[in-house]
């Protein structure tokens, strides 16, 4: 492989297709390209359920927004991978090497393809990778891929930028939900579509009830996506101060959700999305990660998670092997009461 270090791009585009949280951590590598490459446009290659990840980003010049179902026709399919492998590229930097990812390098001529080490049979559509990339926080792992251009993670956040428009529509939400001002704001993400990092609905509601008894001036916003409603219903109705609880009756949109969480004096929930976005916007932040590795949790005070002394914690499983959930279900609501009382 070529030394790449004194390159000089013009144009870049960094591919990072899904999932939300992740597209959120890759934030991070794109400050850090824009920052070694000041002068370069960066462009984004992502799924249209995520693109809205970068409005206002100062670093981002374009989002390539896939829209899958127009993609299912192959002969659009083709020609939208084309349209982006042409579109002039000196640099790409691609984070997963999807399916998606390798139909549009194969149109592209970018002389640097940069990813992670590739299994063989990709190894033809990329120039450089780095032979080994360190562990640890997951935002520090993705930007291992950018060490062939010299660029190191250096504790990069992941980065969202909220407008004071969006704060502005974050205030008449609240305002209608009966939320004034001066009163400090929670946000609760009990969600999760695995159920090894679900804590239970019953213990998030008893949480709320245990903080609003030693707190009178906070009210929880509960968060909630796309046919999770339920979750959050059954953790406002287990709640004994439902009035204290609030949200919305249709799933908001990210940057809404965005915009409430910056509001918030501290965001508490499983290992998803809003959890990175609380990175992301400056508010911090305790998890309960349930089989999830510590790997998803920015290295610093303000961003904690609360896990039982397990031997088998992390296991980072999509079932439990003991068949007892004991890394949620035997942590208890006061467990975590103790801890966010001491971050408010």
């Amino acid at each position: 492989m070529n030394d790449i270090t004194a390159i000089n791009p013009k144009r870049i585009l960094v591919c990072q297709l899904r999932q939300i949280g992740d597209v959120v951590l890759a934030t991070a590598s794109v400050y850090l390209l824009h920052k070694k490459y000041p002068q370069a446009e960066i462009h984004v290659y992502t799924e249209e359920k995520c693109a809205p990840v970068f409005d206002n980003n100062p670093a981002v010049k374009y989002v390539w927004s896939i829209n899958k179902e127009e993609l299912r026709n192959p002969f659009k399919a083709l020609a939208f991978y084309r349209k982006v492998g042409k579109a002039g590229y000196d640099l790409v930097v691609d984070f997963q090497q999807l399916p998606r990812c390798r139909w549009m390098l194969f149109f592209c001529g970018a002389p640097v393809r940069l990813s992670f080490n590739p299994p063989w049979y990709n190894r033809f559509l990329y120039t450089n990778w780095p032979e080994s990339i360190p562990g640890g926080y997951a935002a520090k792992y993705k930007a291992g891929v950018l060490s062939p251009l010299g660029i190191e993670w250096g504790d990069a956040k992941p980065q969202i930028f909220v407008s004071e428009k969006e704060r502005e529509e974050a205030r008449s939400c609240l305002a209608s939900l009966g939320v004034k001002d001066d009163e400090l704001l929670i946000t609760l993400d009990p969600s999760h579509r695995r159920y090894t990092r679900r804590w239970p609905a019953e213990h998030y509601g008893k949480l709320i009830s245990l903080l609003a008894e030693k707190r009178k001036d906070i009210k929880f916003f509960i968060i909630y996506g796309p046919g999770e409603k339920d979750v959050a219903l059954k953790v406002k109705s287990v709640s004994t101060l439902e009035s204290r609880c609030v949200m919305l009756e249709k799933a908001g949109s990210l940057r809404l959700m965005a915009a409430l969480i910056e509001r918030a004096v501290l965001h508490i929930g499983n290992c998803s999305a809003p959890r990175h976005f609380a990175v992301g916007v400056g508010t911090p932040s305790i998890t309960i990660p349930g089989s999830s590795s510590s790997a998803w949790t920015f290295p610093s005070p303000d961003h904690i998670e609360v896990v039982p002394e397990l031997e088998c914690q992390p296991c980072s499983s999509e079932s439990c092997s003991r068949g007892d959930l004991a890394c949620l279900k035997d942590l208890s609501p006061e467990d975590v009461l103790a801890k966010v009382l001491e971050k408010i």
